[in-house]
């Protein structure tokens, strides 16, 4: 079964690199432009893990992902934090507010591809989740 991820991501081009290397990889990918939009998404599809940016236009990707781990139906789906955000401080401040990971922009495509397969090895699917939310 093929791995669903969701990107959210404001940015046109970060956007189609980053759905142009999952897709070679064989990775659905579901896609979102603002937050809120993201975290819709997530509830409608439930996606295997979500990339999230974290400078978004309507809401953080920091207070998407909080609202995302809030979610019982939705909190064990991995976050990995995609950001230009690399000063000091910023990936405790992305693991701190419920991302799983962290990978700075500009991404680079082995260290995308490994850190999905790592959190997608790692996590439970959808699949075995759906049973859980009734």
């Amino acid at each position: 079964m093929t791995a669903r991820i969701l990107y959210v991501e404001d940015n046109p081009q970060n956007m189609r690199l980053v759905r142009k290397i999952l897709r070679s990889a064989g990775y659905e990918v579901l896609e979102a432009t603002e937050g809120l939009v993201g975290v819709s998404v997530a509830a409608r599809e439930v996606p295997d893990l979500i990339l999230m940016d974290i400078n978004l236009p309507d809401i953080t990707g920091l207070e998407a992902t909080t609202r995302l781990k809030a979610s019982p139906r939705l909190s064990w789906i991995p976050v990995i934090a995609v950001t230009a955000n690399a000063m000091h401080g910023d990936r405790e401040n992305c693991l701190a507010a419920g991302c799983d990971g962290y990978l700075s922009k500009p991404v680079m495509k082995n260290e995308l591809l490994q850190i999905v397969a790592t959190f997608l090895s790692q996590a439970p699917t959808a699949a075995t989740n759906n049973s859980h939310s009734t």
